[in-house]
């Protein structure tokens, strides 16, 4: 039954590998369980529900994907939409939550017809191989940096924007964290160079469990008001019946205090987002897991972007922001991840997580931090891939790359790749290499910069 719902065999993995790499594509996402129902309580909603809300966009998203289009492709609600969610939307724009609920929906319906009729699709053959090798490392970059933040390695400067951490200052908070992280990065390190199977989820176990010891015998501190929290399990249940405060709110909207231009603005800016951060992460971790075809192409794309929007508008309706395919997804194909099996393990455990909320959020940030780091060493190694020899390509790629974790963002890389690539061809006189559909995206693109 396995066999025949997966291609095991075809794919050349196993139950094991499978399992263990969904296990792991897991636990470098539980973070989303602790920071979604955080962030969006910002703009009103209740954090149980949203927690709830949460966990089911996630199942229902990562069960698609994996029963659709047999990937090992993770979704849960996409941070940086759920910032824009919570803090431009609700915050600076001043509407209320169900008024975004309403624009993910839409969006999410918009997405289903989008890819049904391979608009998304195009876009995704279109873009160059290059870029796509430029997107797989900067997306590998990004993550880097994303756990070395959430580590606290590098931290906040007034001087210089960011910095190294000071060890010796808050030693038993920010500094423990920072050097626990530095130490399950050479546990996963090290295993992997060894040939250990599930070597990162065991650098992620193992790190908690250092970090355990280290609260119980006093060197790591609890300080809650500065965000560091015991690292103890908690063993408690969740208020089911909270999800009936977000459940199909995004229909209950009174657009007498919404113009429908204003709406429209709202709608377009989670459009593009998503779009670009879905192809983004499609590009560069089907691109790390070799499952590019020989001519740069996904097999069964369709049925992946199509499990992504059914997952968005899901997620609206059960009351969470843009449910998207996670870029930690890379670190279950670190880990051997090859077939939907694995997304089904993670869809489960997101929906255990139901039940076991509590615990799963205990796992810190620093203890997941050496996963994202390491696995962004394996997915920058695709930019040995890109011609270093024709600039007309490396340039945009190069520029993709950089501008990943500069701007904090998967999809602004792919702006600045897509524009930085028709022009740089276009002047030296290489635009029989451009599509048409590129020469639309870097217009798109443009108008983005300009009016939203």
């Amino acid at each position: 039954m396995i066999e025949k719902l997966f291609k095991l065999n075809e794919n050349k993995t196993n139950v094991k590998t499978e399992i263990l790499a969904g296990i792991t594509t897991f636990m470098t996402m539980a973070y989303i369980l602790a920071v979604n129902p955080s962030m969006l309580s910002a703009s009103g909603m209740d954090t149980t529900a949203v927690l709830m809300a949460t966990c089911l966009a996630s199942f229902i998203g990562t069960a698609v994907m994996a029963l659709m289009a047999n990937y090992p492709f993770a979704l849960a609600p996409g941070m940086g939409l759920n910032a824009y969610f919570a803090y431009t939307v609700c915050g600076a724009m001043g509407y209320d939550w169900r008024v975004a609920l309403l624009a993910v929906f839409v969006e999410g319906i918009v997405f289903i017809v989008l890819s049904l009729t391979n608009v998304r699709e195009a876009v995704f053959n279109a873009i160059p191989s290059s870029l796509k090798k430029g997107v797989s490392a900067g997306i590998g970059l990004f993550i880097a940096f994303v756990g070395l933040q959430g580590a606290h390695i590098i931290v906040d400067s007034t001087s210089t924007l960011l910095t190294y951490v000071s060890f010796a200052s808050n030693f038993h908070t920010e500094g423990i964290c920072a050097l626990l992280a530095l130490i399950g990065l050479m546990i996963t390190a090290i295993l992997h160079i060894k040939n250990v199977n599930g070597s990162i989820l065991i650098g992620i176990l193992a790190t908690w469990i250092i970090g355990i010891l280290c609260q119980a015998i006093g060197i790591y501190t609890v300080d809650i008001e500065n965000g560091f929290y015991s690292l103890y399990p908690a063993f408690a249940l969740t208020d089911f019946s909270a999800i009936g405060q977000t459940f199909g709110q995004c229909f209950q909207v009174d657009f007498s205090n919404v113009s429908i231009a204003n709406f429209i603005v709202i709608l377009l800016a989670f459009l593009f987002v998503d779009m670009f951060d879905t192809i983004g992460t499609l590009v560069g971790v089907a691109t790390k897991a070799n499952m590019l075809d020989k001519d740069e192409k996904l097999p069964r794309i369709k049925q992946a972007l199509l499990a992504d929007a059914i997952a968005t508008s899901a997620g609206a309706i059960l009351g969470t922001s843009t449910t998207t395919t996670f870029v930690e997804s890379s670190a279950g194909v670190g880990a051997g991840a090859r077939t939907g099996l694995s997304a089904m393990t993670t869809g489960i455990l997101f929906l255990a997580a139901i039940f076991f909320a509590p615990i799963f959020t205990a796992i810190p940030s620093f203890a997941t931090a050496p996963a994202l780091i390491f696995v962004g060493f394996l997915m920058v190694s695709a930019i040995l891939n890109v011609n270093f020899d024709d600039a007309s390509e490396a340039i945009p790629a190069y520029l993709c790359m950089l501008a990943m974790p500069l701007a904090y963002s998967i999809s602004e890389g792919i702006a600045i790749g897509v524009i930085s690539y028709v022009i740089i061809n276009l002047c030296c006189g290489k635009a029989n290499k451009i599509t048409p559909l590129m020469y639309v995206l870097s217009i798109l693109f443009i108008c983005k910069y300009i009016f939203l």
